[in-house]
């Protein structure tokens, strides 16, 4: 792409990009067992902001990669995303009626259905990268690098050190290190595995695209912390004041809006700062750290 084109039409390409992709990827809602393909896709299309895809196509273009060959991390990652949300929304964990502005999944395909579905839409994830065109050596690299992200020791271990510490309280170490799991562990994976599709980088641009993912993560998070105080449920597309309602520590809570505030401005010049040594090529990784810290949903 012509790197003059303005953000909001990149962006917009990029996102449209990943919804065919998705599409493409996700089974048929005629293909049996329909109820449950209709779930996966009912989650999965239409909606959502896609700034896991967008990471990965900005990280892709730093390293020169093909963009085909990031569609498959791009769709990848989407998919783990939707599933989280999926599992995160079910009566046992948040119990949350709207996402992305539409009834979630268990409310519209019952949760049995949409149990599966996340189910579903986690193994996709996968078979997606095992089918990409990379050689065999780094398909496999990816898989376990979204492995380690979405499990225990990523994703699935922040959203249960979220559980546990409903009404407790947590030093801001703690709740940096919470999120840093279960919101960051995913942002980190779409920024390396689009990196992956291209040309090779050395270990201090790899740990400086560690240092930007890091920052622009837990950016990420801090604003959604703040949205839930200020926003509406029609402005987000899901539950606001839903933290503060079922007790659980945020940083707004722990520090106050207006340093969480302050933090997020810090954060979004740490990630600024981690790209400097990749001059122009990091320019829309820039760009969606402005956008991530900036964004009122």
């Amino acid at each position: 792409m012509n790197p003059d084109v303005a953000w909001p039409i990149w962006s917009r390409e990029r996102a449209q990009r990943v919804e065919h992709a998705l599409e493409q990827a996700l089974p048929d809602a005629g293909e049996s067992p329909q109820a449950l393909h209709a779930a996966m896709r009912y989650a999965v299309l239409g909606s959502g902001k896609r700034a896991r895809a967008l990471l990965a196509y900005a990280a892709g273009e730093l390293a020169d990669a093909n963009t085909g060959a990031v569609d498959h991390a791009a769709v990848a990652v989407e998919l783990i995303h939707a599933y989280s949300l999926i599992h995160d929304d079910l009566p046992c964990m948040d119990d949350d009626v709207l996402r992305r502005g539409k009834p979630t999944c268990h409310v519209a395909h019952g949760e049995a259905m949409a149990l599966l579905a996340g189910d579903a839409l986690q193994t996709l994830a996968f078979e997606v990268l095992a089918k990409s065109t990379l050689p065999p050596a780094q398909r496999q690299a990816q898989i376990a690098l979204l492995a380690q992200a979405a499990g225990s020791r990523g994703m699935a271990g922040g959203q249960a050190l979220d559980l546990s510490h409903v009404g407790s309280s947590l030093t801001v170490t703690e709740l940096e290190r919470m999120h840093a799991l279960k919101t960051g562990a995913l942002i980190e994976a779409a920024v390396r595995l689009g990196a992956a599709c291209g040309g090779p980088l050395d270990r201090a641009q790899h740990n400086a695209l560690d240092r930007y993912a890091a920052a622009v993560g837990l950016g990420f998070q801090i604003v959604d912390d703040v949205l839930d105080v200020e926003g509406t449920a029609q402005s987000l597309g899901k539950t606001a004041g839903k933290d503060a309602l079922q007790g659980k520590p945020t940083y707004v809570s722990l520090l106050g809006l207006d340093t969480a505030k302050e933090r997020v401005a810090t954060l979004r010049n740490q990630a600024q700062q981690a790209l400097l040594g990749f001059g122009a090529r990091a320019r829309r990784l820039n760009e969606l750290a402005d956008w991530i810290v900036l964004r009122k949903n």
